[in-house]
């Protein structure tokens, strides 16, 4: 496997070698990106040959920058990795009905919306999955805590930095396992 880094994302990495095939759909499998939307957005892949990288990658605008620079540099993000995984055919994250305050709901929102321009822009199809959809899958409890979802996952095999990191290789179990995005 050739380590590398992914672009602006400050994360080393061990990615397996993808041959591009012109209708993966065809042979059972599809690239599916997983998020965790906010500020410090998790991120988990799945790429043709069933290998999974994930990782974090911070949005905060600088005390320098505007609000708004947040989402120019995740919609360019998103081009990055998709221009690097190959054409992404799927995309999972966490859809979170309820916020802690007014900020964490704009935030969410502003990810949020230019995820979903960004695939439909690009006929991608998206889906949210609900928070304790997410934690039953992994945990086997709906309201299970940070701790225990990020156990879930090394216990698969991984290795998250953090509960962000950890949420979107939940997200992208699921979605393994409920066969959707196959």
């Amino acid at each position: 496997m050739a380590e590398q880094t992914l672009p602006d994302s400050g994360t080393e990495v061990n990615l397996p070698i993808t041959i591009a095939v012109k209708n993966p759909v065809s042979f059972g499998l599809s690239t599916i990106l997983a998020l965790d939307l906010g500020s410090q957005t998790g991120w988990a892949l799945r790429q043709l040959d069933s290998g999974i990288v994930s990782g974090t990658m911070s949005f905060r605008p600088s005390r320098f920058e505007g609000g708004g620079m947040a989402f120019v540099r995740f919609k360019g993000w998103l081009d990055e990795v998709q221009e690097y995984s190959g054409p992404i055919d799927r995309i999972v994250f966490e859809e979170v009905r309820r916020h802690a305050g007014t900020t964490a709901a704009h935030v969410y929102g502003g990810f949020l919306a230019h995820l979903t321009a960004w695939a439909e822009a690009r006929e991608i199809p998206y889906q949210g999955v609900p928070v304790g959809t997410i934690k039953k899958s992994a945990t086997g409890k709906g309201n299970a805590g940070k701790e225990a979802v990020i156990q879930a996952m090394r216990e698969l095999g991984h290795d998250p930095g953090d509960h962000n990191e950890a949420d979107a290789l939940a997200i992208l179990h699921w979605a393994i396992n409920q066969g959707v995005f196959s």
